[in-house]
């Protein structure tokens, strides 16, 4: 059940931040090419995390990609979860930002996100990381162990300020926008700051507007710092 070597998107010139971001079940999510034919976020690392290939129940136990099991899609606030899986991946994300730290790179310079699955992971790990972040980023996503998070996050909740990105589809079929929502509110009423996007028509995918929406909040959260 080991993960494969993560993918890493070398900055372009000197390294000042990086974005960690997170596939969904089965998937992978590559957002660091059509930005980099572009041109944009020349100091950023970008790092693909992979899960490792386990049984999905809702996939009749079949084997693929993912962070933790899911057993069904049709209740998220009472549903069964898989809380080892869940708590195995935490870590991982975990030990990446601790990688990067220790590689010189300042912990408000570092941005954890993902989509689907992933995105739920980054949310869980973001408010639940023992540094302060840049930014923390969900897409199509919803809250995870929501009875038990408020417990995981540390006594100094370092990054109870630090702002979260939501995106999500208002047509998505999968993961409902009311998922979505209810994340929004949950996190926002326990003091987070969390802003939250709907976008018309789109399903279970990102859309350009998402994608333009995620750019500009990257932009303020690890602008380049020019070269010194």
């Amino acid at each position: 059940m080991a993960n494969k070597a993560a993918l890493i998107v070398p900055a372009l010139k000197r390294h000042t931040s990086t974005c960690i971001v997170a596939h969904g079940l089965g998937d992978r999510m590559f957002l660091a090419d059509q930005w980099r034919q572009q041109y944009k976020f020349p100091e950023t690392k970008f790092i693909f995390p992979n899960a490792p290939q386990i049984p999905i129940t809702i996939n009749m136990g079949m084997r693929m990609p993912g962070w933790y099991d899911i057993s069904d899609f049709t209740d998220m606030a009472n549903r069964a979860e898989d809380e080892a899986g869940i708590t195995r991946s935490q870590k991982v994300f975990h030990d990446l930002i601790a990688e990067e730290i220790k590689n010189g790179i300042p912990t408000e310079r570092i941005v954890l996100g993902g989509f689907s699955q992933g995105g739920a992971m980054s949310l869980l790990s973001g408010v639940t990381c023992s540094t302060k972040l840049g930014g923390i980023f969900g897409l199509s996503c919803y809250l995870l162990l929501q009875g038990k998070l408020r417990e995981m996050v540390p006594a100094e909740n370092p990054n109870q300020r630090t702002p979260i990105f939501m995106g999500h589809g208002i047509a998505d079929p999968l993961i409902k926008v009311e998922w979505g929502q209810m994340t929004a509110d949950k996190l926002k009423g326990w003091g987070w700051d969390v802003d939250f996007k709907t976008y018309r028509g789109l399903q279970h995918s990102a859309s350009p507007e998402e994608i333009d929406d995620l750019e500009r909040y990257l932009k303020e959260r690890i602008p380049d710092q020019g070269e010194k």
